[in-house]
């Protein structure tokens, strides 16, 4: 007889309490505590494969064979980049995007992929039927023998035909709409969402199949579910960008075979998503070279230099207190560099409302971006336009010194090819030994503070 009790469980971080109550103590949420009846294991029950007959026994670090991982890459490159160079047998990848953003139509795309040149490829649909799922494909163009759609809600039918079919792939649309039949909560509560992953975790690290989860997110923006979801998988990927734009922004959260700074990018399109091959030349294709609040920022998004217009606009307001609007960087950030500006530059900008706003829908956190920030924000406050050929590139400090920046070479070399002929960095960067040779079809001009480069960067 399975012995079972009931506790609760926070539907926002996940802790688990042995009574209810009316704030968790954990997060600090009001109402969040969710009854659930828990289950002891069963016994001989293992939440991961040991490989061999017998329990699992600790072996020295020096006698455990270090078996190379055969990825399967992928000719979507945007999306493989952002996976680490493929998808690693046996793997767990949880994506998450707003409704509608695109998540779908991209696993569509890779599954078809996938199921031309590896193997078969088992599609669950939990939320829509598997029409829904045929008609979406045909206007994807997507048509493939090997790609099976399951509509399935019960994770252990589903591992059922993982294990008689054992495919190459499996999606699961998504883990908040599976439930299993040992639980006794509603499908999308915390315990069914962590119980449904672990138990698909377990099949595929034993079958060695990659499983890719779609999970919705929070008004906040953040995965829903436990945040235990997130520590369970190997891959935590986020899709971004804005439901009425055509761009959209695969970032990596989490990675435990390849770098999380890697980013993707691609637009949307009637025939799905299409990928960007050079973001730069994208980001400045509308861009006005002679419009003052304009300049132009080299941002790294982990190897990828990125080369993104910087809008600020200053206007003089009516009311004792101006408004500070930003759009793409960080607020606090625009605090501090409108700071600068007046207290090290001489701009009394204490009467001026300043929005800045990055083009094409990009999040810049790098603080290189702020020298950028700061000479649009002077440039429209004084009316007068950055010069068109210049990149600026540097973290300004409080003292409105200007503070050396990584990879500095290839942000040059990326915005030598674009076209522009002079950049303005801060001087210690140029002082650095070793390292790449700096290009030399791009004038770079040090400068020590933020003065200095308002006053090469604005056109007399």
């Amino acid at each position: 007889m399975v012995k079972s009790r009931t506790q609760y469980v926070c539907s926002n971080c996940g802790g688990a309490q042995m009574k209810w109550m009316g704030k968790c103590p954990e997060c600090g949420e009001w109402n969040t505590l969710e009854e659930v009846a828990m289950r002891a294991p069963e016994k001989g029950r293992t939440l991961m494969p040991t490989g061999g007959a017998g329990p699992a026994r600790p072996l020295p670090l020096s006698q455990i064979p270090q078996e190379r991982m055969n990825r399967l890459p992928l000719k979507i490159a945007e999306l493989n980049r952002v996976l680490g160079g493929g998808i690693v047998p046996g793997g767990c990848v949880l994506v998450g995007g707003d409704p509608g953003i695109g998540k779908s139509t991209l696993l569509a795309q890779m599954a078809a992929e996938v199921a031309e040149t590896a193997g078969p490829v088992l599609y669950v649909s939990a939320e829509e039927s598997a029409h829904q799922v045929a008609r979406r494909a045909t206007r994807l163009g997507v048509q493939s023998e090997r790609l099976f759609v399951l509509a399935e809600i019960e994770v252990e039918q589903i591992i059922e035909q993982m294990e008689s079919m054992k495919p190459t792939l499996v999606i699961v649309d998504s883990i908040q709409a599976i439930y299993s039949s040992a639980s006794n909560s509603v499908a999308g509560s915390v315990s069914q969402v962590r119980d449904c992953a672990a138990s698909l975790l377990r099949a595929g690290k034993q079958w060695d199949i990659p499983i890719f989860l779609v999970g919705h997110v929070t008004k906040e923006g953040s995965i829903a579910g436990p945040k235990v979801l997130e520590h369970m998988v190997d891959v935590v990927l986020q899709l971004e960008g804005e439901r009425f734009h055509a761009y959209r922004i695969l970032r990596s959260v989490k990675n435990r075979f390849g770098s999380t700074n890697e980013v993707g990018i691609f637009e949307m399109s009637e025939a799905g998503m299409v990928e960007v091959r050079n973001p730069s030349e994208l980001f400045l294709a509308e861009r006005l070279p002679n419009a003052t609040g304009s300049a132009i920022a080299v941002s790294m998004e982990g190897t990828r230099p990125l080369l993104v217009e910087v809008q600020a606009l200053s206007s003089h307001t009516a009311f004792s207190q101006p408004r500070r609007t930003t759009n793409g960087i960080d607020f606090n950030r625009l605090l501090l560099l409108t700071a600068v500006l007046s207290k090290r530059v001489g701009m009394d900008l204490s009467d001026q409302d300043i929005f800045v706003n990055i083009v094409g829908g990009l999040d810049i956190d790098e603080p290189a971006a702020d020298l950028a920030v700061a000479t649009a924000i002077a440039s429209s406050f004084r009316n007068r336009p950055v010069a068109a050929d210049i990149a600026l590139m540097g973290e300004v400090g409080l003292s409105g010194e200007l503070r050396s920046v990584g990879q500095l070479p290839r942000r040059l070399q990326e915005a030598a090819k674009l076209g522009f002929t002079r950049a303005l960095v801060p001087r210690s960067s140029l002082k650095r030994k070793g390292g790449d040779a700096l290009p030399e079809d791009i004038e770079v001009i040090g400068a020590r503070t933020l003065a200095e480069v308002i006053d090469v960067a604005l056109v007399k």
